[in-house]
């Protein structure tokens, strides 16, 4: 081969290589575009965890959400400043980290409270909405008397009775007793009218409920607590139609066929 025939041929190796390594480097791209792909992905993801966690950072452990104030909602009988104090040793926590199993304690030394729930309001507010026990009669105990709730909770104690609650007597029972839970199912049962002239409700077992109304004139024979809504209606009727003065007994033990008689 001439030397010149050489020379010639040089640029077109030279050309050659160039593509030749174009065409490999595109290769090497077309077969790493899905790693690539891949990567591009996890990094988003990793960044946007991060970005999660930074802000859940901030939302449990910034001051500005935490506990600066507490509002109580429907307390009337316990003093809602007497609760607020209860509770008040987490003010400053963040609100994503208020111990409500301490609060549940702190507010459940308040015989009167029956229930609570509680609302939290950002940035820094903590609503607590009560739902306070309802008295339903008074027990004689060996020092006075005992007022109770439905469920037998004892609301307060002195030596003589509240006005305006009925005594309950069962016999010397307790408070867990098929006797108190009728007594309690027949006054709870009462329409407002009735309830409030209830003086004593007494029984000694879940078919002998009896109530004696204010002033001794008028009584009535229950039973048991069974049909006590129709039992309450057919009272107030039977009662509406002959007058509170009269001295009577009032059997509505059988609604169906109710009997008054003299007292």
């Amino acid at each position: 081969m001439s030397a010149k025939r050489v020379a010639s041929d040089r640029p077109n190796v030279k050309a050659a290589a160039r593509e030749r390594r174009r065409f490999e480097r595109r290769e090497i791209r077309r077969f790493t575009r899905e790693s690539r792909r891949r990567k591009r992905g996890w990094l988003a993801a990793i960044a946007i965890v991060g970005t999660l966690a930074i802000i859940l950072a901030v939302a449990v452990y910034s001051p500005l959400l935490a506990l600066r104030t507490i509002t109580v909602d429907g307390a009337k009988k316990v003093s809602p400043a007497e609760i607020r104090k209860a509770i008040d040793g987490q003010l400053g926590t963040p609100l994503a980290l208020l111990d409500f199993g301490k609060l549940r304690a702190e507010l459940g030394a308040f015989p009167l409270i029956q229930s609570f729930v509680t609302e939290i309001v950002p940035p820094s507010t903590l609503v607590v909405h009560i739902v306070e026990r309802a008295p339903v009669g008074s027990i004689a105990t060996s020092t006075g008397f005992a007022v109770v709730d439905p469920a037998g909770v004892v609301l307060s104690s002195a030596a003589t009775r509240t006005a305006g609650i009925p005594l309950i007597t069962i016999g010397g029972q307790g408070t867990d007793s098929v006797a108190f839970a009728a007594v309690v199912d027949v006054l709870v049962s009462l329409p407002e009218s009735i309830r409030t002239r209830v003086d004593v409700a007494e029984a000694t077992s879940k078919d002998d409920v009896r109530l004696i109304l204010v002033g001794g004139g008028q009584r009535v024979v229950w039973g048991s607590a069974e049909k006590s809504g129709l039992k309450a209606r057919v009272l107030e009727e039977l009662m509406a139609a002959r007058g509170s003065s009269a001295r009577l007994e009032y059997d509505v033990s059988a609604p169906l066929s109710p009997v008054v008689r003299p007292g």
